[in-house]
């Protein structure tokens, strides 16, 4: 896996700085390290069966935090990833779309019963959609990367600037999955509608309603939004890498067989999409952060009701409650929240990076994984696979 920088740092119970004296930092040290001892064995193995180039891994716990950054920025040079680099977050990016949603309706300037032809025509079901169902994935409405022409789009002019209309006439073009509310399917669909609905609301653009709302209040600043046509990350930060195509993703992420065992003996190097334009996933996903960002993002979003209210935060945490506490492969959405057995928060995927992030308020855990490969070439979401083991070994049943 090339070079492993870890850094393990204690805190002690109760917030505030650690205390001078030698053996209250020597037993908050302990703690850490043997947390590290947990987890690196963990995230390593993951790694290496996914052919992941490079990680960030970040762990809260009641009494300690371990962090640690995993091989090299980029593939074939020395230049190790460091825990506080920049990452695209992929879909994590939703759970603060829907967070603006729901300070409109607390505000009392959107209702989530709302039909969606109130605010946009043309729209397929349009007066049976509500804005619920636009954060519940319950819509209906056709995912517009599914489209095999947007794929091959995406493969043959990675810096193309998608327009927010563009890819909402992409998706409402195909015939919607299943009547809304009627079923779930995960459509990125259903966050550029409702980016364009807040647009309409307020007045401001998508980046500006995340900045002003959520980066500046919460203390991001490492967070951004980047301007439409810029595909470049801040520094410093990681390569993000692709095995196979977008085209060959809407089949499978599995590559052929012979491809897989040229991949494990680096025959076949994964391709490098960092610069793809971030345009093509917009609001459902273009939001850029660091493990330490999105750890303070989630326990805020998950264990506090500072960002909408307590009853929209409650009736949040129950639409996204656990399906099973035990098993965190168990996902439940709601609201634009997801549930991985006891943690709440959402994951990301996509061509060059894969995100986990996630809080457990019972056993005021946080876990955020940031992975420089979305899917290993025999199959597997790297970031996913890692806080799932990260899980059952900490918080178990």
């Amino acid at each position: 896996m090339g070079v492993v920088a870890v850094c393990a740092v204690a805190l002690v119970s109760g917030g505030g700085s650690v205390p001078h004296e030698p053996v209250v930092e020597d037993a908050a040290a302990h703690e850490s390290a043997a947390l590290g001892r947990i987890a690196e064995p963990i995230v390593r193995e993951v790694l290496d069966a996914l052919l992941v180039p490079g990680a960030v891994v970040h762990i809260r716990t009641p009494n300690t935090f371990w962090e640690g950054a995993f091989g090299d920025r980029a593939v074939g040079r020395d230049d190790p990833v460091r825990v506080h680099d920049f990452f695209r977050v992929g879909s994590t990016t939703k759970t603060m779309v829907g967070t603006v949603a729901l300070q409109l309706v607390r505000e009392g300037r959107l209702a989530l019963d709302d039909p969606v032809s109130r605010y946009r025509a043309g729209v397929p079901n349009g007066n049976s959609i509500t804005i619920a169902e636009l954060l519940n994935m319950r819509s209906g409405l056709f995912s517009y990367n599914e489209d095999p022409s947007f794929a091959a789009a995406m493969d043959d002019d990675p810096g193309r600037v998608w327009q927010q209309d563009a890819l909402l006439r992409i998706g409402f073009g195909s015939a919607p999955y299943f009547a809304p509310g009627t079923d779930f399917r995960y459509s990125n669909t259903n966050t550029i509608l409702l980016a364009a609905v807040l647009e309409q609301i307020t007045g401001q653009d998508i980046r500006t309603l995340l900045t002003d709302r959520i980066f500046v209040p919460l203390g991001m600043s490492k967070t951004s939004y980047p301007e439409p046509g810029d595909a470049s990350l801040p520094a410093p930060s990681p390569r993000g890498y692709l095995y196979g195509t977008n085209t060959s993703a809407l089949v499978s992420a599995v590559l052929p067989d012979d491809q897989i065992a040229a991949a494990r003996t680096g025959a076949l190097l994964p391709t490098d999409v960092t610069n793809l334009d971030p345009s093509w996933i917009g609001a459902a996903g273009g939001v850029i952060s660091t493990a330490q960002d999105l750890a303070h993002y989630v326990r805020t979003l998950v264990g506090s009701d500072e960002l909408i209210g307590p009853v929209l935060q409650r009736e949040r945490l129950n639409s996204a409650a656990p399906l099973d506490r035990r098993d965190p492969a168990g996902i439940r959405y709601g609201l634009g929240l997801e549930s991985f057995g006891p943690m709440a928060g959402h994951d990301g995927a996509i061509p060059g990076f894969q995100t986990f992030m996630g809080y457990d308020p019972v056993t005021d855990v946080t876990i955020v994984v940031l992975c420089t490969l979305r899917d290993g070439p025999a199959g597997g979401r790297p970031a996913n696979e890692i806080a799932y083991r990260l899980v059952r070994a900490l918080i178990g049943n």
